[in-house]
Order: C-alpha cells, then structure tokens, then sequence
C-alpha cells in the first residue's frame, strides 16, 4: 500500500477543491490549518472521499474536523492504512 506524501495530497486538494491564488501551496504548508490555506469543510470533505477511493481505506466521519493541517491528515490517512495492512492476512509488512 502507498503511503500519502505531502505532494500527493496537494495534487488532490488542486483537483478536488483548485487552489486559492493568493497562498503559495509549493511553500512550507505542513502544519498550516486548511482554512489558511483557503480549503473549506466542503473541500476538505471531497479531498477525504477521494483519499478513501484511491487508497481504499476509511478514514472516518470526523476525518475533517480532526485533521486540521496537511500533516494531520496525511498522519490520519497513513496511520489507517498501517491499521488496513495489519489486518490483511498475508500482507507484506514494509521494514
């Protein structure tokens, strides 16, 4: 399983919510809360629903209002999909 990476996720936040032209997402915006990055709930909620889709994994109903930065979601998501892989029989198991 691929874990998210920083630039993944801002390739999904441009193509699910575009980008606000006035805030430089190629700068430091790990630990930048969404809303000063100029992504709204509703943004973030279709971000998280395609996560899901393309990772396979669920990252749950409070996945917005809990991961509130870049770091925070990539930390959620990655952290499902270790949970994910634990319970796949036979799963590889990244060293």
């Amino acid at each position: 399983m691929t874990l998210l990476t920083l630039d993944a996720l801002l390739v999904l936040l441009r193509e699910c919510a575009g980008e606000d032209e006035s805030v430089d997402l190629d700068g430091d915006v790990l630990d930048t809360p969404f809303d000063s990055l100029g992504y709204d709930s509703l943004a973030l909620l279709n971000t998280v629903g395609r996560i899901e889709r393309e990772y396979g994994v669920s990252l749950g109903d409070d996945a917005v209002g809990s991961a509130g930065t870049p770091h925070a979601l990539i930390e959620l998501t990655n952290a499902a999909l270790a949970d994910a892989r634990r319970h796949v029989p036979g799963a590889a198991r990244d060293k």
